[in-house]
Protein backbone atom coordinates (compact mmCIF):
# COMPACT_ATOMS: atom_id res chain seq x y z
CA UNK A 1 0.00 0.00 0.00
CA UNK A 2 1.17 3.50 -0.79
CA UNK A 3 0.42 6.82 0.85
CA UNK A 4 -3.29 7.61 1.27
CA UNK A 5 -4.82 9.89 -1.38
CA UNK A 6 -7.95 11.95 -0.75
CA UNK A 7 -10.09 13.02 -3.69
CA UNK A 8 -12.93 15.53 -3.41
CA UNK A 9 -15.84 14.72 -5.73
CA UNK A 10 -18.39 17.25 -6.89
CA UNK A 11 -21.23 14.84 -6.15
CA UNK A 12 -23.94 17.10 -7.58
CA UNK A 13 -22.27 17.84 -10.93
CA UNK A 14 -23.05 16.36 -14.32
CA UNK A 15 -26.26 15.16 -15.89
CA UNK A 16 -26.98 12.53 -13.22
CA UNK A 17 -25.51 13.85 -9.96
CA UNK A 18 -25.32 11.46 -6.97
CA UNK A 19 -27.03 8.67 -8.93
CA UNK A 20 -23.70 8.31 -10.76
CA UNK A 21 -21.07 10.04 -8.65
CA UNK A 22 -21.75 8.07 -5.45
CA UNK A 23 -21.64 4.57 -7.04
CA UNK A 24 -18.58 5.65 -9.02
CA UNK A 25 -16.81 6.81 -5.86
CA UNK A 26 -17.54 3.51 -4.13
CA UNK A 27 -16.36 1.57 -7.18
CA UNK A 28 -13.06 3.43 -7.10
CA UNK A 29 -12.74 2.78 -3.36
CA UNK A 30 -13.15 -0.96 -3.96
CA UNK A 31 -10.31 -0.90 -6.48
CA UNK A 32 -7.85 1.27 -4.56
CA UNK A 33 -7.26 0.57 -0.86
CA UNK A 34 -5.22 3.78 -0.44
CA UNK A 35 -8.05 5.99 -1.68
CA UNK A 36 -10.25 8.22 0.50
CA UNK A 37 -13.24 10.13 -0.89
CA UNK A 38 -14.93 13.38 0.11
CA UNK A 39 -18.38 13.63 -1.47
CA UNK A 40 -19.34 17.29 -1.75
CA UNK A 41 -22.95 18.40 -2.12
CA UNK A 42 -26.38 18.18 -0.52
CA UNK A 43 -25.78 16.13 2.64
CA UNK A 44 -29.24 14.56 2.73
CA UNK A 45 -29.23 13.55 -0.94
CA UNK A 46 -25.74 12.04 -0.75
CA UNK A 47 -26.57 10.16 2.45
CA UNK A 48 -29.65 8.64 0.80
CA UNK A 49 -27.49 7.45 -2.09
CA UNK A 50 -24.96 5.97 0.35
CA UNK A 51 -27.72 4.33 2.43
CA UNK A 52 -28.59 2.14 -0.54
CA UNK A 53 -25.09 0.66 -0.43
CA UNK A 54 -23.60 -1.42 2.35
CA UNK A 55 -20.51 -2.81 0.63
CA UNK A 56 -18.01 -0.05 1.38
CA UNK A 57 -15.68 1.10 4.13
CA UNK A 58 -17.47 4.08 5.69
CA UNK A 59 -14.23 5.22 7.36
CA UNK A 60 -12.89 6.12 3.89
CA UNK A 61 -15.89 8.24 2.85
CA UNK A 62 -16.69 11.74 4.12
CA UNK A 63 -19.64 13.92 3.16
CA UNK A 64 -19.08 17.68 2.95
CA UNK A 65 -22.27 19.70 2.74
CA UNK A 66 -22.67 22.39 0.04
CA UNK A 67 -25.86 24.35 -0.43
CA UNK A 68 -25.60 25.24 -4.13
CA UNK A 69 -25.20 23.47 -7.48
CA UNK A 70 -23.70 24.89 -10.68
CA UNK A 71 -26.02 24.28 -13.61
CA UNK A 72 -24.71 22.64 -16.77
CA UNK A 73 -25.77 25.64 -18.85
CA UNK A 74 -24.80 28.31 -16.30
CA UNK A 75 -22.43 31.09 -17.30
CA UNK A 76 -18.98 30.60 -15.74
CA UNK A 77 -18.93 34.20 -14.46
CA UNK A 78 -22.26 33.70 -12.68
CA UNK A 79 -21.09 30.43 -11.12
CA UNK A 80 -17.87 32.07 -9.97
CA UNK A 81 -19.45 35.18 -8.45
CA UNK A 82 -22.82 33.95 -7.31
CA UNK A 83 -22.30 30.37 -6.10
CA UNK A 84 -19.47 30.39 -3.59
CA UNK A 85 -21.00 27.45 -1.74
CA UNK A 86 -21.58 25.28 -4.78
CA UNK A 87 -20.46 21.65 -4.66
CA UNK A 88 -17.99 22.42 -7.44
CA UNK A 89 -16.47 25.43 -5.67
CA UNK A 90 -16.21 23.65 -2.32
CA UNK A 91 -14.53 20.61 -3.93
CA UNK A 92 -11.89 22.82 -5.56
CA UNK A 93 -11.47 24.77 -2.32
CA UNK A 94 -10.68 21.54 -0.46
CA UNK A 95 -7.72 21.08 -2.80
CA UNK A 96 -6.61 24.66 -2.15
CA UNK A 97 -6.79 24.09 1.62
CA UNK A 98 -4.86 20.83 1.45
CA UNK A 99 -7.82 18.75 2.66
CA UNK A 100 -7.91 16.90 -0.68
CA UNK A 101 -5.15 15.92 -3.09
CA UNK A 102 -7.38 16.33 -6.16
CA UNK A 103 -10.96 17.00 -7.17
CA UNK A 104 -13.21 15.54 -9.87
CA UNK A 105 -16.33 17.05 -11.38
CA UNK A 106 -18.68 16.15 -14.22
CA UNK A 107 -20.17 19.63 -14.09
CA UNK A 108 -20.06 22.69 -16.33
CA UNK A 109 -16.62 22.77 -18.00
CA UNK A 110 -16.41 26.55 -18.30
CA UNK A 111 -17.41 27.03 -14.67
CA UNK A 112 -14.91 24.41 -13.49
CA UNK A 113 -12.14 26.12 -15.43
CA UNK A 114 -13.09 29.55 -14.08
CA UNK A 115 -13.37 28.33 -10.49
CA UNK A 116 -10.18 26.29 -10.73
CA UNK A 117 -8.24 29.20 -12.10
CA UNK A 118 -9.61 31.63 -9.49
CA UNK A 119 -9.24 29.37 -6.45
CA UNK A 120 -6.05 27.47 -7.28
CA UNK A 121 -4.30 29.95 -9.60
CA UNK A 122 -1.83 28.98 -12.29
CA UNK A 123 1.87 28.38 -11.82
CA UNK A 124 4.24 31.27 -12.40
CA UNK A 125 5.32 30.87 -16.00
CA UNK A 126 1.98 29.41 -17.14
CA UNK A 127 -0.35 31.92 -18.74
CA UNK A 128 -3.37 29.66 -19.16
CA UNK A 129 -4.50 26.24 -17.96
CA UNK A 130 -5.13 23.66 -20.65
CA UNK A 131 -7.43 20.65 -20.83
CA UNK A 132 -5.65 17.39 -21.62
CA UNK A 133 -7.04 13.89 -22.14
CA UNK A 134 -5.90 10.50 -23.41
CA UNK A 135 -7.01 9.51 -26.92
CA UNK A 136 -6.82 5.83 -28.01
CA UNK A 137 -4.29 5.08 -30.77
CA UNK A 138 -2.98 2.03 -32.58
CA UNK A 139 -0.15 1.78 -30.08
CA UNK A 140 -2.19 2.50 -26.93
CA UNK A 141 -3.00 6.18 -26.41
CA UNK A 142 -1.64 9.69 -26.75
CA UNK A 143 -2.33 12.83 -24.74
CA UNK A 144 -3.92 15.77 -26.58
CA UNK A 145 -4.10 19.36 -25.35
CA UNK A 146 -5.75 21.85 -25.38
CA UNK A 147 -9.22 20.35 -25.73
CA UNK A 148 -11.35 23.47 -25.32
CA UNK A 149 -10.12 25.73 -22.56
CA UNK A 150 -8.36 28.22 -24.85
CA UNK A 151 -9.88 28.93 -28.24
CA UNK A 152 -7.26 31.53 -29.19
CA UNK A 153 -3.63 30.72 -28.43
CA UNK A 154 -0.32 32.31 -29.34
CA UNK A 155 2.94 30.46 -29.90
CA UNK A 156 4.08 30.86 -26.30
CA UNK A 157 0.86 29.28 -25.03
CA UNK A 158 1.35 26.28 -27.32
CA UNK A 159 4.94 26.00 -26.11
CA UNK A 160 3.77 25.95 -22.50
CA UNK A 161 1.17 23.30 -23.38
CA UNK A 162 3.96 21.18 -24.85
CA UNK A 163 5.96 21.36 -21.63
CA UNK A 164 2.97 20.50 -19.44
CA UNK A 165 1.90 17.66 -21.72
CA UNK A 166 5.40 16.22 -21.73
CA UNK A 167 5.53 16.30 -17.92
CA UNK A 168 2.16 14.55 -17.63
CA UNK A 169 3.02 11.83 -20.15
CA UNK A 170 6.36 11.24 -18.49
CA UNK A 171 4.89 11.10 -14.97
CA UNK A 172 1.73 9.11 -15.65
CA UNK A 173 2.88 6.82 -18.47
CA UNK A 174 6.54 6.45 -17.41
CA UNK A 175 7.80 7.72 -20.77
CA UNK A 176 11.30 9.16 -20.21
CA UNK A 177 11.29 11.47 -23.24
CA UNK A 178 7.78 11.81 -24.71
CA UNK A 179 7.44 12.62 -28.41
CA UNK A 180 5.74 16.00 -28.92
CA UNK A 181 3.71 16.58 -32.06
CA UNK A 182 2.15 19.87 -33.15
CA UNK A 183 -1.23 19.48 -34.84
CA UNK A 184 -1.25 21.14 -38.24
CA UNK A 185 -2.84 20.98 -41.69
CA UNK A 186 0.24 19.28 -43.15
CA UNK A 187 3.64 17.87 -42.23
CA UNK A 188 5.68 20.32 -44.30
CA UNK A 189 7.48 23.12 -42.48
CA UNK A 190 5.78 25.81 -44.56
CA UNK A 191 2.28 24.64 -43.57
CA UNK A 192 0.11 26.19 -40.87
CA UNK A 193 -0.68 29.62 -39.53
CA UNK A 194 1.86 31.96 -37.99
CA UNK A 195 1.38 30.94 -34.36
CA UNK A 196 1.78 27.23 -35.19
CA UNK A 197 4.99 27.86 -37.13
CA UNK A 198 6.36 30.04 -34.31
CA UNK A 199 5.40 27.40 -31.75
CA UNK A 200 7.22 24.78 -33.80
CA UNK A 201 10.40 26.83 -33.63
CA UNK A 202 10.06 27.33 -29.87
CA UNK A 203 9.55 23.61 -29.26
CA UNK A 204 12.27 22.56 -31.67
CA UNK A 205 14.81 25.04 -30.27
CA UNK A 206 14.09 24.21 -26.63
CA UNK A 207 16.51 21.22 -26.58
CA UNK A 208 14.60 19.68 -23.67
CA UNK A 209 11.51 18.58 -25.59
CA UNK A 210 11.52 15.62 -27.97
CA UNK A 211 9.89 17.33 -30.94
CA UNK A 212 8.37 14.90 -33.44
CA UNK A 213 7.29 17.62 -35.90
CA UNK A 214 3.91 18.49 -37.34
CA UNK A 215 1.17 15.87 -37.22
CA UNK A 216 -2.08 15.85 -39.15
CA UNK A 217 -5.52 14.93 -37.82
CA UNK A 218 -5.23 11.28 -38.84
CA UNK A 219 -1.86 10.99 -37.11
CA UNK A 220 -3.55 11.37 -33.73
CA UNK A 221 -4.60 7.72 -33.99
CA UNK A 222 -1.42 6.40 -35.65
CA UNK A 223 0.83 6.58 -32.61
CA UNK A 224 2.79 9.40 -34.25
CA UNK A 225 3.42 11.18 -30.93
CA UNK A 226 2.93 10.70 -27.21
CA UNK A 227 1.68 14.28 -26.78
CA UNK A 228 -0.14 16.31 -29.43
CA UNK A 229 -0.43 20.07 -28.96
CA UNK A 230 -3.06 22.36 -30.48
CA UNK A 231 -5.31 25.26 -29.53
CA UNK A 232 -8.61 24.56 -27.81
CA UNK A 233 -10.74 25.30 -30.87
CA UNK A 234 -9.06 22.63 -32.98
CA UNK A 235 -8.61 20.20 -30.09
CA UNK A 236 -12.24 20.24 -29.01
CA UNK A 237 -13.44 19.59 -32.55
CA UNK A 238 -10.98 16.71 -32.94
CA UNK A 239 -12.08 15.19 -29.63
CA UNK A 240 -15.82 15.42 -30.30
CA UNK A 241 -15.40 14.10 -33.85
CA UNK A 242 -13.39 11.09 -32.67
CA UNK A 243 -15.89 10.25 -29.92
CA UNK A 244 -18.82 10.36 -32.31
CA UNK A 245 -16.89 8.29 -34.87
CA UNK A 246 -16.45 5.54 -32.28
CA UNK A 247 -20.16 5.56 -31.49
CA UNK A 248 -21.01 5.38 -35.20
CA UNK A 249 -18.64 2.46 -35.82
CA UNK A 250 -20.03 0.53 -32.88
CA UNK A 251 -23.57 1.09 -34.16
CA UNK A 252 -22.61 0.04 -37.69
CA UNK A 253 -21.08 -3.18 -36.37
CA UNK A 254 -24.09 -3.89 -34.17
CA UNK A 255 -26.48 -3.33 -37.10
CA UNK A 256 -24.37 -5.48 -39.44
CA UNK A 257 -24.36 -8.46 -37.08
CA UNK A 258 -28.07 -8.13 -36.32
CA UNK A 259 -29.41 -8.40 -39.88
CA UNK A 260 -30.34 -12.10 -39.87
CA UNK A 261 -29.73 -15.39 -38.03
CA UNK A 262 -26.45 -16.05 -39.86
CA UNK A 263 -24.93 -12.65 -39.08
CA UNK A 264 -26.16 -12.98 -35.48
CA UNK A 265 -24.37 -16.34 -35.22
CA UNK A 266 -21.18 -14.84 -36.65
CA UNK A 267 -21.55 -11.93 -34.26
CA UNK A 268 -21.84 -14.32 -31.31
CA UNK A 269 -18.64 -16.07 -32.36
CA UNK A 270 -16.87 -12.73 -32.81
CA UNK A 271 -18.18 -11.26 -29.54
CA UNK A 272 -14.88 -11.59 -27.59
CA UNK A 273 -12.93 -9.82 -30.34
CA UNK A 274 -15.58 -7.14 -30.77
CA UNK A 275 -15.76 -6.62 -27.02
CA UNK A 276 -12.01 -6.11 -26.84
CA UNK A 277 -12.11 -3.64 -29.73
CA UNK A 278 -15.03 -1.72 -28.27
CA UNK A 279 -13.35 -1.60 -24.88
CA UNK A 280 -10.21 -0.09 -26.39
CA UNK A 281 -12.10 2.52 -28.40
CA UNK A 282 -14.84 3.35 -25.90
CA UNK A 283 -14.50 7.01 -24.82
CA UNK A 284 -15.66 5.96 -21.33
CA UNK A 285 -12.40 4.06 -20.82
CA UNK A 286 -10.50 7.29 -21.38
CA UNK A 287 -12.88 9.53 -19.43
CA UNK A 288 -11.13 12.15 -17.35
CA UNK A 289 -9.63 15.33 -18.76
CA UNK A 290 -7.12 17.15 -16.56
CA UNK A 291 -6.90 20.92 -16.17
CA UNK A 292 -3.12 21.31 -16.43
CA UNK A 293 -1.29 24.39 -15.20
CA UNK A 294 -3.28 24.88 -12.00
CA UNK A 295 -1.66 24.66 -8.57
CA UNK A 296 -3.66 21.57 -7.83
CA UNK A 297 -5.24 18.59 -9.58
CA UNK A 298 -8.64 19.13 -11.17
CA UNK A 299 -10.14 16.44 -13.43
CA UNK A 300 -13.20 16.95 -15.61
CA UNK A 301 -15.48 14.01 -16.37
CA UNK A 302 -18.00 13.87 -19.20
CA UNK A 303 -21.27 15.33 -17.99
CA UNK A 304 -23.19 12.30 -19.28
CA UNK A 305 -20.77 9.72 -17.84
CA UNK A 306 -22.11 6.61 -16.16
CA UNK A 307 -20.67 5.21 -12.95
CA UNK A 308 -17.95 3.10 -14.60
CA UNK A 309 -16.91 6.01 -16.79
CA UNK A 310 -16.88 8.49 -13.90
CA UNK A 311 -14.74 6.04 -11.92
CA UNK A 312 -12.13 6.28 -14.68
CA UNK A 313 -12.01 10.04 -14.11
CA UNK A 314 -11.53 9.48 -10.37
CA UNK A 315 -8.69 7.09 -11.11
CA UNK A 316 -7.10 9.63 -13.46
CA UNK A 317 -7.02 12.06 -10.55
CA UNK A 318 -5.62 9.35 -8.30
CA UNK A 319 -2.72 8.60 -10.67
CA UNK A 320 -1.84 12.27 -10.98
CA UNK A 321 -1.93 12.70 -7.21
CA UNK A 322 0.27 9.68 -6.67
CA UNK A 323 2.81 11.09 -9.15
CA UNK A 324 2.42 14.65 -7.77
CA UNK A 325 2.02 16.00 -11.31
CA UNK A 326 1.47 19.70 -10.36
CA UNK A 327 4.75 19.83 -8.42
CA UNK A 328 6.62 18.23 -11.31
CA UNK A 329 5.11 20.74 -13.74
CA UNK A 330 6.02 23.63 -11.44
CA UNK A 331 9.59 22.41 -11.14
CA UNK A 332 9.90 21.82 -14.88
CA UNK A 333 8.47 25.21 -15.77
CA UNK A 334 10.83 26.89 -13.32
CA UNK A 335 13.84 25.06 -14.73
CA UNK A 336 13.01 25.26 -18.41
CA UNK A 337 11.28 28.62 -18.85
CA UNK A 338 12.14 30.99 -16.05
CA UNK A 339 15.85 30.12 -16.11
CA UNK A 340 16.19 29.53 -19.82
Amino acid sequence: MGDPVTIAIDAMGGDHGPAVTVPAALLSLSRHPDLHIVLVGDHAVIRRALFKRHDYDCTRVTVRHATQVVGMDEKPSAALRGKKDSSMRVAVQLVREGQADACVSAGNTGALMAIGRFVLRTFHGIDRPAIIAAIPTRGGHCHVLDLGANVDCNAEHLFQFAIMGAVLASAVDDIPNPRIGLLNVGEEEIKGNEQVRLAARLIQDSHFLNYAGYVEGGDIFRDAADVIVCDGFVGNIALKASEELVRMLVQFIRDAFGRNWLTRLIGALARPVLGSMRGHLDPARNNGASLLGLRGIVVKSHGSAGAASFAHAVETALREAQRDVPSVISQRISELILHN
